[in-house]
């Protein structure tokens, strides 16, 4: 008999964090082919991380960083847990994976501000901003990869599907924290 499924991710939060990931993936993608895109992909890339924060507000409790995102006391704490192999098992975000989810939404959003900074009469053409722009956007090729190990990592760690629980927004239900 399969294990209990519980929902912890509901719609919205799902959809926005694939809006969010498709969005950036096109925006890196269409730089080197696509001007126009790359902006659109940008601004849709701002408009879904506009939306998850709203609905940190609305949404629900999995999915609001109030809820998630732990002290650093308890991040020590689940990295030597983590190191020793005893870490437990969450049913929404680790909390190394609370501090990645912040860490991708500023880039976005920092990358965002900066691409749309330079699109402006006052900011246009300016080579700091630009390099920051550039900077910020290069960060994503260590964070993302980072994520997705994290993930992967996690997955194996706990046998389950994470990929497929940020699809279906649910996970098996367990002694786990919430």
């Amino acid at each position: 008999m399969p294990p209990s499924l519980i929902r912890v991710w509901d719609l919205p939060v799902r959809v926005l964090h694939w809006a969010m990931a498709a969005s950036v993936i096109g925006a890196w993608a269409s730089i080197w082919w696509a001007h126009t895109w790359h902006e659109r992909a940008g601004y849709a890339a701002l408009a879904a991380l506009a939306l998850r924060t709203l609905w940190c507000c609305r949404g629900s409790r999995a999915g609001r960083p109030s809820h998630f995102v732990p002290g650093p006391r308890a991040t020590w704490q689940y990295l030597q847990a983590l190191r020793a192999g005893r870490e437990r098992r969450y049913l929404s975000h680790n909390p190394l994976g609370a501090w990645m989810a912040l860490l991708l939404w500023a880039l976005v959003g920092a990358t965002g501000f900066t691409g749309w900074l330079y699109t402006t009469d006052a900011f246009w053409g300016m080579a700091w901003l630009d390099q920051l722009h550039q900077a910020l956007a290069w960060s994503f090729v260590v964070a993302v990869p980072l994520h997705l190990a994290g993930v992967l990592f996690t997955s194996l760690r706990h046998r389950e599907n994470l990929v497929a629980a940020m699809v279906t927004g649910r996970k098996r239900l367990g002694r786990d924290r919430v």
